[in-house]
């Protein structure tokens, strides 16, 4: 079974990682946990309240499949947890790292990022993650999938979806299906 573990903070973006978790647990078998500081119940950004099922500092690395960092305020709010040391030990143990929103300056701010192509909200959102990455930024409104490390802007969740997946070596006629049902606003002139 595959794992998959989501790192959520205070004021997380509760849109981004919402079908990538629900599209992966209920369709494709998954075993998914959401991790915060402390292991302490957070509130979105919409105002929901989530219980974790364990702490950041309880992650453990063996037989993951998947680590996620959602997007949220907290990131830059200087209260931040550091997950340099966890995020570059998943990397060496070749789990699949994905960030969007401000989950991407948390993988630049590790390191990450150097030596991959990714995107973010913007390039400007990078600059002072104190990252070697410039050069590598993709300026691109959908999920940038490089050596099993997803980036996407917040206002991306399904190519984010789609990519993760694809990382992990899902990417068949029904995913194709469901991303494209819900995908299929964004072909749809604006009103």
């Amino acid at each position: 079974m595959t794992r998959a573990i989501t790192i959520l903070t205070e004021n997380f973006a509760d849109w981004e990682t919402a079908l990538i978790n629900s599209t992966a647990r209920l369709y494709y078998g998954f075993y998914t946990q959401f991790a915060t500081p402390g292991g302490l119940p957070v509130t979105s950004s919409g105002g929901m309240l989530v219980t974790p099922q364990l702490a950041l500092e309880a992650i453990s690395l063996d037989e993951l499949d998947l680590l996620m960092v959602c997007g949220g305020s907290h990131w830059q709010s200087g209260k931040a947890p550091d997950l340099g040391p966890l995020l570059r030990a998943a990397r060496d143990k070749g789990v699949v790292l994905a960030g969007i929103c401000d989950g991407t300056r948390v993988l630049a701010q590790a390191g990450v990022l150097d030596t991959v192509r990714h995107t973010s909200n913007s390039a400007d959102n990078l600059i002072d993650a104190g990252y070697g990455g410039a050069a590598l930024y993709q300026d691109v409104p959908w999920a940038v999938a490089d050596q099993r490390v997803i980036t996407a802007p917040g206002t991306a969740p399904v190519t984010f979806t789609a990519e993760v997946l694809r990382a992990l070596g899902i990417d068949d006629e029904n995913l194709a299906a469901y991303l494209a049902l819900h995908g299929a606003e964004h072909g749809q002139a604006a009103r």
